[in-house]
């Protein structure tokens, strides 16, 4: 009986033990802590600064930090077709803090010493990608202490969840990446172009994306071309974008689909309250568009002119 007991003793020891060790190894989550990624490129000047940027946008002062290096996005981008080296600079920089469920992903573009100095990549394309690569429900503060396009952000992003324990799927990550560099370079290609806006593009694509996961993972390729040109038409970019850049667009939608990105029941909702926000803070130029349902709204409106003067001779 006292050998039994021990053998008792020494089983539930091991188990203890085996419980504290697997707490004490597990990493802190996106939940409890926000997460600051710092360009490993900064000066100890800008590093501050940069803290100083990122910092002053939460409430919570106990944020984890994380270094961003050449190898950082050796591993999360260079799958895309990016050709990062060990010893490529990083300066950009970012935070995260997971939000309330149901809030979306917000993004801020924050200047650094009264400057925006991420020169290509815009906020909502940020969104836009970071749905792509599985993140929901996430404030998201970017910053950079040079002049840099701001590709690399969301690199330091995809580091802090597996940092936190969550590691996002690498075929998502890679549709992400892309479709930042699609839209980049079709609202670089339309500078200036009338009627033409960043956030019309965004919009529509995060229609896209909403719809697609509407059809489920069986959608088929007719049926993403159909949604893809329903959707610019209600952004009244159909005679705008370029079939080359259509083309594009559609192939990203087809990446999308089969990155597994349709798999996770918060992609449509996600999308969805994207698209929402981009339009209600957006009225002035949505308001102003001459789509379907705008010229559908201003007959209306016609009519009723019509047929009160109608009203008034009769």
């Amino acid at each position: 009986m006292k050998k039994l007991n021990i053998v008792l003793l020494s089983l539930v020891s091991l188990i203890t033990l085996g419980i504290f060790s697997s707490q004490s190894v597990k990493a802190d989550s996106l939940d409890d802590q926000p997460v600051m990624t710092l360009g490993t490129s900064l000066t100890d000047s800008q590093k501050q600064g940069t803290i100083d940027a990122l910092s002053s946008q939460i409430n919570n002062s106990n944020y984890k930090t994380i270094t961003v290096n050449g190898d950082t996005l050796v591993k999360y981008l260079n799958p895309s077709g990016s050709s990062f080296t060990s010893s490529s600079g990083v300066w950009s920089s970012a935070l995260i803090e997971k939000t309330s469920s149901g809030s979306g992903i917000n993004v801020k573009i924050v200047d650094y010493n009264g400057s925006n100095n991420i020169t290509t990549i815009t906020a909502d394309q940020y969104r836009n990608a970071a749905i792509t690569a599985g993140i929901s429900d996430a404030n998201i503060y970017v910053t950079s202490a040079t002049k840099i396009d701001g590709s690399g952000a969301l690199a330091g992003i995809y580091a802090a969840y597996a940092s936190s324990g969550d590691n996002l799927n690498q075929s998502q990550v890679n549709a992400a990446q892309n479709e930042m560099g699609v839209l980049s370079n079709i609202t670089d290609a339309n500078k200036g172009t009338d009627g033409y806006t960043d956030k019309q593009l965004n919009n529509a694509v995060a229609g896209m994306k909403s719809d697609i996961a509407q059809k489920g993972t069986n959608i088929t390729v007719n049926q993403i071309t159909t949604i893809v040109n329903n959707n610019l038409e209600k952004n009244d970019l159909q005679n705008i974008i370029t079939d080359n850049q259509k083309q594009k667009i559609i192939n990203l939608m087809v990446e999308i689909r089969d990155s597994g990105a349709l798999k996770n029941s918060n992609f449509k909702d996600q999308a969805s309250k994207l698209s929402s926000d981009i339009t209600s803070k957006a009225k002035n130029i949505f308001n102003n568009l001459n789509t379907q349902e705008n010229r559908n709204f201003l007959q209306k409106i016609w009519d009723g002119i019509v047929s009160f003067f109608q009203g008034l001779f009769n």
